[in-house]
């Protein structure tokens, strides 16, 4: 999921890791940690259980190949240090997102989701729904969510007298 998402959607760097949301109540279950941390201020390790070994193999990889070695049951948000910046969600304060959060643990078993900006490398942070539609557009998102309203990118038309958007901004 993290090399899908970095390569076709944020046109980044495979390796590099997104952050956790994680139902407050579920964080200790992941991260060594149990405090509030609503604003992803906060970096704490993957708990031990969850930590994936080394293969034998990966012990003689270098660069791109090492940090492309999965090291949790939470690989898209685990760094290369067992670490992660984590934003803890609750009920009270985002009830739409922390029901989603419940919904995806009912489906899989896990409390924690990939949480990460509404861009694409070198550019700004979507603001309104026609930034929105626009990112969703140039990328290979699969479906947008606004509101409470699905758009499929299957149902779409590709947008007219577009800009060659990737020279727009400088990237990182």
């Amino acid at each position: 999921m993290q090399s899908v998402m970095n390569l076709k959607i944020k046109f980044r760097e495979s390796f590099r890791p997104f952050a956790p949301s994680v139902l407050r109540e579920r964080v200790s279950d992941y991260f060594e940690m149990d405090v509030d941390s609503p604003y992803m201020l906060l970096v704490a390790d993957v708990v031990k259980p969850r930590r994936l070994e080394m293969p034998q193999q990966a012990h003689d990889l270098w660069g791109i190949e090492l940090l492309n070695v999965p090291r949790s049951d939470i690989p898209a948000v685990t760094h290369i240090d067992y670490s992660a910046r984590v934003q803890t969600v609750h009920q009270e304060t985002n009830p739409k997102y922390y029901k989603l959060l419940r919904c995806f643990e009912d489906l899989t078993g896990y409390g924690v989701i990939v949480n990460t900006s509404f861009n694409v490398r070198g550019e700004p942070i979507v603001c309104t729904p026609e930034d929105a539609y626009r990112c969703f557009m140039r990328t290979e998102i699969d479906l947008l969510v606004l509101g409470n309203q699905l758009v499929y990118k299957v149902d779409q038309r590709p947008l007219e007298a577009d800009v060659d958007w990737r020279k727009e901004f400088v990237l990182d």
